[in-house]
Order: structure tokens, then C-alpha cells, then sequence
């Protein structure tokens, strides 16, 4: 069964079980993906059910960083239940080891030899890592490389 049938299967069964949070955040996941098809032409598959996940759950960090500054832990605990709910639709996260090594061998093939080339080397690791791992991290450990230079 692909994940986007096991996401459409899963809202189903929150419908039936009347677990309303799940519910929730499936629907609030599947408008988005709606979205993304009207707004910019996509097709809805399993690249797409990723991006929007990803996205889902960056914005519900997002918001937990700024729950924890204003004292609301009840909000905090919501927001973390939303994203355990989705993150098991998205694929195995890599681990830091397996991260590195695919940054170095970006490093060895583009070869930058100044900051200005961390497009390159966000081009090449992208669709190895897309999905997989913290972009956000990546980009910070291509920095901390880049200034090593």
C-alpha cells in the first residue's frame, strides 16, 4: 500500500474511531496538499504528501519554540502530538553519520572554495536528503563547513 492510500485510509479510520485531533491534523494536511495542487499545478503523490507533511510539521515547531517563550506548555504538548501524528508519514529519518557523509560528498564533488557556493551544494544534497532529514540542519552544518574553508 503507498503511503498516499495509507494517509487517505488513515483519515477514514479517525472518522470512524471519532478521533476528532487525528482527524484534525490528517484534514488540515490533506487542504494543504489541495492547495499545493490548485496553487502550483502539482499532481497529488507521494512527493508532494512529504513536501506537505514536512512543511506541517516545520510550522508546528515553529510555533513550539514560541509556546515555550510564552509559558503555554499545554499548547506545546498539542503542538508535539500533532507532529508525532505526522511524522510517521515520512520516510526513515537519516541519521547524522549518514547526513555527513552525503554533505561530504557533495563537498567533494562540487569543491567550493567560498561561501558563495552553498547553492551548489544545497542543489546537490537536496534530493538525497529532502524529506529525510532537518533542512534547516543541513544547511546549518554546509555553513559551519563553508567558514572552515
Amino acid at each position: 500500500m503507498s503511503l498516499l492510500e495509507n494517509f487517505d485510509k488513515d483519515i477514514i479510520t479517525a472518522m470512524k474511531e471519532k478521533n476528532t485531533f487525528e482527524l484534525g491534523v490528517l484534514r488540515m494536511t490533506k487542504a494543504a496538499m489541495k492547495q499545493e495542487v490548485i496553487d502550483h499545478k502539482k499532481e497529488m503523490n507521494e512527493e508532494l504528501l512529504i513536501d506537505c507533511v514536512t512543511k506541517q510539521i516545520k510550522m508546528r515547531k515553529d510555533s513550539i519554540s514560541e509556546y515555550e517563550k510564552a509559558g503555554r506548555s499545554d499548547l506545546v504538548e498539542k503542538n508535539q502530538q500533532e507532529i508525532d501524528i505526522l511524522t510517521k508519514y515520512l520516510p526513515e529519518q537519516l541519521t547524522d553519520e549518514e547526513v555527513e557523509k552525503i554533505i561530504d560528498e557533495a563537498f567533494e564533488t562540487v569543491k567550493p572554495t567560498s561561501n558563495r557556493e552553498m547553492g551548489l551544494i544545497m542543489k546537490e544534497v537536496t534530493p538525497k536528503l529532502k524529506g529525510k532529514t532537518d533542512m534547516k540542519k543541513v544547511s546549518e552544518i554546509i555553513r559551519s563547513k563553508l567558514s572552515n574553508l
